[in-house]
């Protein structure tokens, strides 16, 4: 981004960057030195009105409320401890959340924190301690997308991910939506002779509440293909033209005669809905035809009793494309031309949940950031984000991605 130099908030440190001053509110323009440690355990920088005798534990609370005015998806980052910093932000006011915290007795990463644990216990509970706050500051709309990754211990995998994920539904309260399975594709070597390669970790999605979270599907759909008309007759997007439903009623043996006039009806009814766009795709399911879904058994499965009842339904596939499934493909990060961080994940994970679950120009956080892969996502699909990270190497280094050309 082109413009005169201007500073970025960290928690210990001010760290330097090309952000243009005057975008920032008048509060968060003028910077003084931090003072000495406080009782939660990191560093504050004081800006702005703040500078005035500020009281210390108002610190990240006053900076928040001010960035949470600024009408610019130019993120904001703290430097600090997570679980300290989430302490001073107020209740209720994140609209989504989506980190990967460092995997346990993985790798050292800069600053230290969270993963050097001696125990596979104690870095639950360190996890937890963040995600409780996270709970707290989230809105009950919002979002909180975890990565996370197992460790071996003894030749023992240790099953960290459900772990965390079980304990956070059991003592929190979150609400587990979906269980994604990020496969790699590839994946280093594998030395071990006794085990299979790992390529995959989950990502998982939680919500405070059932129903009433914001959620926006068709912001996630594929492109949907096109109904098309082949010698007069409608031809849905996968071929599908009605001819071999209409043979399977007529010698259907397992239908009467007022339930064969009855599903040929409904066959001409959603070959409309097709030819007038309203429908892409359907499959038709008909007794003594096709099995019913999922189940056979009338006393579990609704669409086996409307087979029992009616002799037919239909699958109807949405007009505007077909939701992502809970397998994602998508390659690692390639870390050449970043040397500061050896576990970035890739910007293409955040793109579903950030589309999906952020409102535009809703703020986005992710409490263990690293070089702000989260971020920069956030901001080229314009929404607001903070970045939280115990290393300023790191924060420094996502300064400086965040405010490249977009």
């Amino acid at each position: 981004m082109s413009g005169s130099s201007g500073w970025v908030l960290a928690g210990v440190s001010l760290v330097k960057s090309h952000i243009r001053r005057q975008a920032w509110p008048a509060a968060l323009q003028s910077c003084a030195m931090p003072k000495e440690k406080d009782q939660l355990g990191h560093h504050h920088t004081f800006v702005g009105s703040w500078k005035r005798n500020p009281v210390q534990s108002q610190c990240c609370a006053g900076i928040f409320q001010a960035y949470a005015q600024h009408e610019s998806s130019e993120p904001l980052f703290f430097c600090g401890a997570a679980e300290d910093i989430l302490t001073e932000f107020p209740a209720e006011s994140i609209d989504f959340t989506m980190t990967s915290p460092p995997y346990w007795g993985h790798r050292q990463y800069s600053g230290g924190g969270v993963g050097l644990e001696r125990e596979p216990a104690e870095y639950i509970a360190a996890l937890l301690r963040v995600f409780d706050q996270l709970h707290r500051v989230l809105k009950p709309t919002g979002s909180f997308w975890l990565n996370i990754g197992d460790s071996y211990r003894d030749k023992r995998l240790l099953g960290l991910p459900w772990r965390v994920a079980i304990a956070m539904m059991d003592t929190q309260g979150w609400i587990l939506r979906n269980a994604v399975v990020w496969n790699k594709v590839k994946g280093g070597p594998d030395p071990a002779p006794d085990k299979l390669r790992n390529v995959h970790e989950p990502v998982f999605h939680f919500v405070k509440r059932a129903t009433g979270y914001y959620y926006n599907v068709d912001a996630i759909r594929s492109t949907p293909q096109q109904a098309q008309i082949i010698n007069g007759a409608v031809v849905s997007a996968t071929g599908v033209s009605g001819v071999r439903y209409r043979r399977q009623i007529e010698l259907s043996t397992h239908l009467s005669p007022s339930e064969k006039e009855r599903a040929f009806a409904a066959l001409d009814a959603i070959l409309d809905e097709v030819r007038n766009r309203k429908l892409a795709d359907f499959r038709m399911i008909i007794r003594g035809q096709q099995r019913a879904t999922h189940s056979d058994s009338e006393l579990v499965s609704g669409r086996a009793r409307d087979l029992q009842a009616y002799g037919f339904y239909f699958l109807r596939y949405h007009p505007n494309g077909s939701k992502p499934s809970d397998v994602w493909d998508i390659i690692p990060e390639d870390t050449q031309d970043r040397q500061t961080h050896f576990a970035p994940y890739p910007k293409d994970l955040c793109r579903i949940p950030l589309l999906a679950t952020c409102p535009e120009m809703g703020i986005a956080l992710d409490p263990f950031c690293g070089t702000g892969t989260t971020n920069l996502v956030a901001r080229h699909l314009n929404r607001r984000s903070i970045g939280i990270d115990i290393s300023d190497e790191y924060i420094e280094e996502a300064v400086k991605r965040c405010t490249m050309l977009l």
